[in-house]
C-alpha cells in the first residue's frame, strides 16, 4: 500500500469546505471525498496497516443488520473515526437502524476473507401480509433504541472532521421489506389503505429517530438512503411515490435544512421521473447512486449541477472489475468533467462492498487526491 497516497498519515479534513463545495459557493482545488458504505472486510487490513488493533462490529442478530445491538465498545467506534479520517474523508457517516423485525435471505459471502454471509431481504415474503398482521406486529419504539453510538462519535470528531447521520433504510425500502416488495405491488392494487398504513408508521418512525441526530454537534448532514428505482424506471409509479413515500423525505428534509444542514439523498436505479420533485419540491441538497448503465455521473452532472450537488459516481462494474490502470483513466475522465464546475464529491457509484479490490479502492481515491494537484 506504500505506493498509494492514502492512508493519510496527516488528513487535514474541512467539512464546512465540504459543505461550500456541494452548496455551489466555492470551487475547490482537490475534489472532496464522498462514500456512502465501507464494508468491514476493507476496513479491517486498512485499520491494521495503520498500526491500530481491529475490533469485530456486533453480531448479527435474527433477523440480520437491523436486529444487532449497536456497540458501546469505544474502541471499535475510534477505529471506525480513524478509517474515515485518515482516508482522506472530510466527515464520518453513521447509519444505525431501528429493530424492524423482517425475513432475511442468506448466502455465504465469496469475497476473499469474508467469514460471514451476505443478507438481503426477502422480496416475495414480507413479515406483514395482513391487516391483522399489521395490528400485532412489534412495532419498535425510538424511546428504546440506544443512541450512544452516534453521541459517542460526535463527541470524539478530530478538529475540522464533520459527522454525516442518518436512519439506516428509508420511508419506501421499509414499507417493501415489512410488505415484501411482491406483496406490496399487488396491494397497491388490492389495498393501498394498508400499504398506506405501514408506510405512515414508518416515516414516523424514522422522522421520530431523525429529530434525536440533527441536534448533535459536528452533524453537517442528514445523508438518507432509500432505493427507489431500477434499470429502466422508479420501483413502484411515480404517482404511488408522491402519496407514500415523498411526503416523508419532504418532511425529513425540512428539519434538516431548519437545522442549517444539508440534506442528502441515496437512492439506486433510474428516478429520472421524480427528479424535479426530488431537487424543487424536496430540496434535496445532492444526490448519491449512478451506475453507467443507467446515466453516467458525468451526463448527470451536465444536467444537475446547476441545481444540486453529485455525489460519487465512479460505477461500481468499471470498480470492480477493472485493472488498476484502466480505472485510474476512468477516474481522471470524471474527475476532469465534473471537478472544474464545483458541486461535485469523488466516490463509487453505490458502495464499497466486500468484493471491490483493495488496489482498485485506493487507486480511485489516489487519482483524487493526485487531480488539481
Amino acid at each position: 500500500m506504500s505506493n498509494y497516497l492514502v492512508p493519510l498519515a496527516h488528513p487535514q479534513p474541512d467539512a464546512e469546505a465540504f459543505v461550500a463545495c456541494l452548496r455551489g459557493e466555492v470551487v475547490p482545488t482537490r475534489v472532496p471525498f464522498v462514500e456512502y458504505l465501507v464494508d468491514d472486510l476493507l476496513m479491517k487490513p486498512l485499520l491494521e496497516s495503520m498500526g491500530r488493533t481491529w475490533v469485530e462490529p456486533p453480531a448479527e442478530g435474527s433477523h440480520g443488520t437491523a436486529d444487532a445491538a449497536p456497540s458501546r465498545e469505544p474502541a471499535f467506534w475510534d477505529n471506525f473515526i480513524e478509517f474515515w479520517y485518515r482516508m482522506g474523508y472530510p466527515y464520518v457517516r453513521l447509519e444505525l437502524s431501528l429493530p424492524f423485525a423482517r425475513p432475511l435471505l442468506h448466502t455465504a459471502d465469496t469475497a476473499p476473507g469474508a467469514q460471514s454471509d451476505r443478507l438481503w431481504a426477502d422480496y416475495h415474503h414480507g413479515g406483514l401480509q395482513t391487516w391483522e398482521d399489521f395490528e400485532t406486529y412489534p412495532w419498535p419504539l425510538v424511546s428504546d433504541f440506544d443512541f450512544w453510538p452516534y453521541e459517542y462519535i460526535s463527541q470524539h470528531l478530530p478538529d475540522g472532521l464533520g459527522y454525516i447521520v442518518n436512519h439506516g433504510g428509508g420511508p419506501l425500502e421499509w414499507t417493501s421489506h415489512l410488505l415484501g416488495y411482491e406483496h406490496m405491488a399487488l396491494l397497491l392494487h388490492d389495498d393501498p389503505a394498508l400499504v398506506g398504513a405501514v408506510a405512515e408508521k414508518v416515516g414516523g418512525l424514522i422522522l421520530e429517530f431523525t429529530e434525536q441526530l440533527v441536534d448533535l454537534p459536528g452533524v453537517i448532514a442528514v445523508f438518507q438512503g432509500d432505493d427507489m428505482g431500477f434499470r429502466s424506471g422508479t420501483l413502484i409509479r411515480p404517482d404511488d411515490l408522491h402519496r407514500y413515500t415523498l411526503p416523508w423525505h419532504r418532511r425529513l428534509a425540512a428539519l434538516t435544512h431548519e437545522k442549517g444542514l444539508l440534506y442528502f439523498l441515496h437512492s439506486c436505479g433510474n428516478v429520472a421521473s421524480i427528479m424535479d420533485d426530488l431537487i424543487d419540491d424536496i430540496g434535496i441538497d445532492a444526490k448519491h447512486s449512478y451506475e453507467d448503465a443507467i446515466m453516467p455521473v458525468t451526463e448527470m452532472y451536465d444536467l444537475y449541477h446547476e441545481r444540486m450537488g453529485l455525489l460519487g459516481g465512479v460505477d461500481i462494474n468499471v470498480l470492480t472489475r477493472s485493472t488498476e490502470e484502466e480505472l485510474r483513466a476512468y477516474v481522471r475522465r470524471v474527475l476532469d468533467h465534473c471537478g472544474p464546475g464545483g458541486r461535485y464529491a469523488l466516490g463509487s457509484g453505490n458502495s464499497i462492498p466486500s468484493y471491490i479490490p483493495m488496489e482498485n479502492y485506493l487507486a480511485m481515491l489516489d487519482e483524487g487526491l493526485r487531480w488539481g494537484s
